[in-house]
């Protein structure tokens, strides 16, 4: 009897943890008291795809990993490598390690992550960040065309926004600093996303202005790009006193979260290549604050139609305004038309120099 109590100790012993179960040498310790009810639906469903004891476990360090990825991105890498260990099929899991990744500089290590929550979720949300690893690893032509291929997803506003600004710097990596002021004054012009996204696009712009020199207009974008900073995310406070401008506080009295449709805010003028086309002459156009049903051109009659520049946006960047004619006066302007234009034929018929072919008489 004592030798089979000797045996049944030593197995006890030599037991193996269950899989998954088992620490890394260099593991951090996760506290294993959470609460599954605190996370979000979408992982707690993930998640009960494993067993309860291995689910505390990835849970533990997914939570661990969150929590330190701004104070200490190195160790939020590893816990969230801990959690990979354990659960890398699950999309939840590559992508808090993509995300520590990338806050870790570690940028290999974030794309490999991030291309495979991408085959796993299906989702286009991926896209920038993936373009944004590839440049950050020097793999730029690559990065190009993963932007290329990005421009033909269906992306949320925000996305083609972050987009954008993985295209600009990568376009300044390459040395192509007009072509990356260029996209950004697009994206600018088109007014697409958040007040945070479009903060983010002026600041760009006004980080390039002043590597180039021009203190003015770097000033005057830091500023526009101060007056959409509602949650305060960007260091424009600390640029513009660097600049010589002093920020005063502003209570933000719109959400981050609103599109930008129409924002009344003073900004400065974007160059002229940079603006949104207009449009020609041609049926119903009307000047922009300009209200006319039923406005005719050369005959043609529309009537409602849209002021230019979308209705209440403002209207500096618009040509002069083009002369209107009123409804009643379309069919006499008309026929004023074609008494000139054959006046003009007739004036050309007679200012004509004779031929050969004619006699003396009619060339006098």
């Amino acid at each position: 009897m004592r030798g089979q109590g000797a045996r049944a100790d030593r197995r006890g012993e030599d037991r193996l943890p269950n899989p998954g179960l088992e620490r890394a040498a260099d593991e951090p310790q996760a506290d294993l008291d959470v609460d599954l009810k605190a996370l979000p639906l979408p992982v707690r469903a993930e998640l009960r795809g494993l067993p309860k004891e291995l689910a505390t476990v990835v849970m533990a360090h997914l939570v661990a990993a969150q929590e330190w990825l701004d104070d200490d991105p190195q160790l939020a890498l590893r816990h969230a490598q801990a959690a990979r260990r354990r659960a890398a099929r699950l999309p939840v899991v590559r992508e808090a390690t993509a995300e520590a990744a990338y806050a870790a500089e570690d940028f290999p290590t974030a794309l490999t992550e991030y291309r495979a929550v991408q085959r796993l979720t299906g989702s286009d949300d991926y896209w920038p960040v993936i373009a944004d690893c590839e440049r950050a690893i020097g793999r730029r032509d690559q990065a190009l065309r993963t932007i290329q291929a990005a421009h033909g997803k269906s992306l949320e506003p925000t996305q083609k926004v972050e987009l954008t600004l993985v295209e600009a710097g990568l376009r300044d990596d390459m040395g192509q600093r007009d072509e990356a002021l260029r996209i950004l004054r697009e994206a600018i012009g088109r007014r697409e996303g958040s007040h945070e996204s479009q903060a983010r696009l002026r600041y760009a712009y006004a980080n390039f202005l002043e590597e180039n020199g021009d203190t003015e207009g770097a000033r005057q974008w830091f500023a526009a790009a101060a007056s959409l900073d509602t949650a305060k995310t960007l260091d424009t406070r600390d640029r513009l006193e660097a600049l010589g401008i002093d920020v005063g506080e502003e209570d933000p009295d719109e959400s981050d979260d609103l599109l930008i449709e129409e924002d009344d805010r003073p900004e400065p003028e974007l160059p002229r290549e940079a603006r949104a086309p207009e449009p020609a002459d041609g049926p119903g156009t009307e000047t922009a604050g300009t209200e006319t049903a039923g406005t005719e051109t050369a005959g043609t009659e529309e009537a409602g139609a849209e002021p230019v520049g979308g209705g209440g946006a403002s209207s500096k960047d618009e040509e002069p305004p083009t002369p209107q004619i009123a409804a009643g006066d379309a069919s006499s302007f008309g026929a004023g038309q074609d008494a000139c234009e054959a006046s003009e034929e007739q004036s050309v018929t007679d200012h004509r120099e004779p031929t050969d072919d004619e006699p003396e008489d009619s060339r006098s």
